[in-house]
C-alpha cells in the first residue's frame, strides 16, 4: 500500500496592499478582531492538515508577522515553518517560498499556493485543489463570469465583445506537483520572465497547461475597503455564538514606589501585593475571557502556589486566555473594565492602558473600555487599602463550538 501524498502549503503575504489604504499592509489589518492573514491561515489549516506551511512575507513585516503567529491556534501553528522573504513581484515571492520548502527537504509531493488576502477558502475548495493537482499536475480554481465582457481601445470605444462562455476568473489556492512548479519558476526567473500574475501562468509558460476546476464566488481577494468591510461583516456573521464573561480581582497595597495597571507602570507611593506583578486590571480581564469560554479562572491555569509565576508579567496570563479563545476559532469582540480605587488617579493613564490592552488582546483600541471610580471612601478601597477591578469580555464563537 503506497504512502499518502505529502502536501505542503505556501501563503503569499509579501504585498503592500496600497489600494486598501492605511499605514500597514492589508494582510495584517485587524478584521473582526484578528488579522486577515490569521483568518486565512486558520481557514486553510481547518481544511487540511498540511505537512508544512510557509508564509512569504516582506522583510519589513517581521514584527507584524510574529504578532499574527502568536494569535494562531495550536492546530494552525503546528505545521508553520520559518517565513520566507518575498521579492519585488508576486512571482519572485512564490519562488522564494518554494525554494525555502525545497531547502528544508525532503520535498513534498504536492503544493498549494494561496493568496494571504483570500480569507475564505472553504474545505471543499481546498480538497478540490488537492485532487486536481494530483491528477493534472497544475490546477487552479476558476469561476464563471456573470457580466458581459467588452474589450476597449485606448479611446474607450469597444473593440470586441468576446464570449464569456469559455472565460473564467482565476482564484487561489492553486495546486501543483511540487517539482513541476519549482522548476517552472526557476526557468522563468533564469529567463528574466516577469509579470506572470499567477502560478498557473508560470506553468503555462513552460508548456504545461493548467486544469481549471470549479472555484467559489465567496473566495474573494480582499483588495478595496469595500471588500474589507464585507469580509468583516461575513466573519462576524460566522461567529454568531456570542458569549459574555465577567471577571473580578482585588489586590492590597504594600510598600513600594509604583504599581502596574493595564500593563502600564504607574508611579505611586505604594505598590500592589501579589504573587505576580499584581496587575489587578489584567487579572480581571483574563478571568472575564476565561469565563466567556467556560475555561476555569486565572488561578486554575496559573496557581499562585507555583513559583514560576512569582513576579511574572500579567500580560502572560492575558495572552494565554486570548490563545484559548483562538483555539476555539473565536473572536474577542470587546473588553470593558472598571478600576475601583481612591488613588492613584487613573485618568492620566487611561489611554495608555487601553492601547496596551488592545495590543495584548489583538483588537482595535476602539473595542477596549477602561473606566475608573471610587467607592466614596467606603470599604477597603475607600480606606485606601487596595485596588479592585471589575471586567467584562464579549467573545464570538462559531456555532459549532456550542
Amino acid at each position: 500500500m503506497s504512502e499518502p501524498a505529502k502536501i505542503s502549503l505556501i501563503v503569499v503575504a509579501a504585498g503592500r496592499g496600497s489600494r486598501l489604504g492605511g499605514d500597514e499592509p492589508k494582510q495584517y489589518r485587524l478584521c473582526a478582531g484578528r488579522s486577515l492573514l490569521c483568518h486565512t491561515l486558520e481557514a486553510l489549516s481547518t481544511a487540511y492538515d498540511f505537512c508544512a506551511t510557509t508564509v512569504v512575507i516582506h522583510p519589513d513585516d517581521r514584527g507584524l508577522y510574529e504578532q499574527t503567529v502568536a494569535s494562531l491556534s495550536a492546530g494552525c501553528a503546528k505545521s508553520l515553518g520559518p517565513p520566507a522573504f518575498g521579492g519585488a513581484t508576486r512571482q519572485a515571492s512564490v519562488l522564494a517560498g518554494l525554494e525555502a520548502q525545497s531547502a528544508r527537504g525532503p520535498a513534498p509531493d504536492l503544493v498549494l499556493i494561496h493568496d494571504g488576502a483570500r480569507a475564505f477558502p472553504s474545505t471543499p475548495l481546498v480538497r478540490r485543489a488537492i485532487a486536481a493537482a494530483a491528477r493534472y499536475g497544475a490546477a487552479a480554481p476558476g469561476t464563471r463570469l456573470n457580466d458581459t465582457i467588452k474589450e476597449i481601445g485606448e479611446d474607450g470605444l469597444v473593440v470586441a465583445s468576446p464570449s464569456r462562455t469559455p472565460l473564467r476568473a482565476v482564484q487561489t489556492p492553486q495546486g501543483f506537483h511540487f517539482d513541476l512548479i519549482l522548476e517552472a519558476h526557476r526557468r522563468a526567473a533564469r529567463a528574466g520572465i516577469e509579470g506572470l500574475t499567477d502560478d498557473a501562468a508560470v506553468a503555462e509558460w513552460t508548456g504545461r497547461p493548467a486544469h481549471i476546476f470549479e472555484g467559489e464566488p465567496g473566495n474573494v481577494k480582499i483588495t478595496t475597503m469595500d471588500d474589507f468591510l464585507d469580509a468583516e461583516a461575513r466573519l462576524f456573521s460566522q461567529a454568531a455564538d456570542i458569549r459574555v464573561g465577567q471577571g473580578f480581582d482585588v489586590h492590597a497595597f504594600t510598600e513600594g514606589d509604583h504599581l502596574w495597571l493595564g500593563g502600564v507602570r504607574i508611579p505611586h507611593s505604594r505598590t500592589l501585593s501579589g504573587h505576580s506583578d499584581a496587575d489587578v486590571l489584567l487579572h480581571a480581564i483574563t478571568d472575564a475571557l476565561l469565563g466567556a469560554i467556560g475555561d476555569g479562572d486565572i488561578g486554575a491555569h496559573f496557581p499562585p502556589s507555583d513559583p514560576q509565576w512569582r513576579g511574572a508579567e500579567s500580560r502572560v496570563f492575558l495572552l494565554d486566555a486570548v490563545r484559548r479563545v483562538a483555539a476555539l476559532n473565536g473572536i474577542v469582540a470587546h473588553i470593558d473594565a472598571t478600576v475601583v480605587c481612591e488613588a492613584p488617579r487613573i485618568g492620566p493613564f487611561r489611554e495608555a492602558m487601553r492601547a496596551r490592552i488592545a495590543d495584548i488582546v489583538g483588537i482595535d483600541v476602539a473595542r477596549v473600555g477602561v473606566k475608573a471610580t471610587t467607592s466614596e471612601r467606603l470599604g477597603f478601597t475607600g480606606r485606601g487599602e487596595g485596588v479592585a477591578c471589575l471586567a467584562s469580555a464579549t467573545v464570538r464563537l462559531p456555532w459549532r463550538n456550542r
